[in-house]
């Protein structure tokens, strides 16, 4: 079992703005500023231009989907909220909360994964939405695969029912807690306040409830691996959204946009460069409008294991 991968799926937007329906609950979108919407779009999509030909420089597989022209999405470049892959062949699809997300899930993306990777088998936890029960993903949840546990702060996007389905079905062990910004609203998706690598974990630890957090962090010692707490201002700056990888070398990466990046201390810095080389992205626009940062962009492809 691998807890990270040298191939990633990402989507070319073909819409990209603001998005009033996410913005009732993801406190890191901002609409302010001047610029157009086709401004906007044009901006976002340099800078995912940008982040594909950083990856593929650096020897990372980067699998591009165009997004449709119709139904608009302006969500689109945040696939990992609407699957995820498992190494036992396993696609997972996830209900939304946003109705107009709903639209990124496309059939033709998931036959194509079964085509290229030999994905054998597909659940469905969609028809959750009409119970108004959600879960996003991988954004939503942030998976040990190695050690099976699966940490989530529960929010209206994550939904603790579904969080114990997903876990039962996979075998992992549900690890959840309840977290809130310095505002005091709920953190939307675990992915803005905690990453987790082969060897080192990036956690907002002082926003977790103070009766669970004992708790969360005892499982996360007990794993060995290396922990970088970072503090609310930084987790407002996108620096717990990142994502480890590898390239066809085997050499390891830790992504995060340059926002992110620059928040970080010395200190941190030097701790996350003993186990990866960091990749800092350029990536304002999308962060700002959008409300996410390079993780939410990048949907981890995890290839079915061969059979022995």
């Amino acid at each position: 079992m691998r807890q990270i991968t040298d191939t990633i799926l990402m989507i070319k937007p073909a819409n990209f703005r603001y998005n009033e329906e996410t913005a009732q609950n993801n406190h890191f979108q901002d609409a302010s500023g001047k610029e157009e919407i086709t401004e906007i779009h044009k901006s976002a999509l340099t800078e995912f231009e940008a982040m594909v030909s950083t990856l593929k420089s650096h020897g990372i597989n980067v699998v591009v989907i165009d997004d449709t022209a119709t139904p608009k999405k302006p969500d689109a470049i945040f696939p990992n909220n609407w699957f995820s892959t498992h190494q036992n062949g396993i696609i997972i699809q996830y209900p939304m909360y946003a109705p107009n997300r709903r639209h990124e899930r496309r059939e033709d993306i998931l036959k194509k994964l079964e085509a290229d990777f030999g994905f054998n088998k597909t659940y469905d936890f969609n028809y959750y939405e009409e119970d108004g029960q959600f879960l996003e993903g991988t954004g939503s949840m942030i998976l040990d695969r190695v050690n099976r546990i699966n940490y989530a702060c529960l929010s209206p996007r994550t939904s603790v029912q579904i969080l114990s389905k997903f876990s039962i079905l996979m075998s992992y062990e549900a690890v959840h807690f309840t977290a809130k910004d310095d505002s005091a609203n709920d953190i939307y998706h675990t992915n803005v306040m905690m990453s987790v690598g082969e060897d080192i974990v990036v956690i907002c630890s002082e926003c977790i409830d103070e009766e669970d957090r004992p708790r969360v962090l005892a499982k996360l010692t007990v794993t060995g691996k290396t922990i970088v707490h970072i503090t609310p201002d930084q987790m407002n700056r996108f620096a717990g959204n990142m994502l480890e990888v590898e390239n066809v070398n085997g050499q390891r990466f830790i992504i995060m946009s340059q926002t992110a990046y620059k928040s970080l201390t010395k200190e941190q810095i030097e701790t996350i460069s003993q186990f990866n080389t960091i990749l800092s992205i350029p990536i304002d626009t999308i962060e700002k409008y959008g409300g996410g940062s390079v993780r939410c962009m990048m949907a981890e492809i995890f290839p079915p294991e061969p059979k022995k």
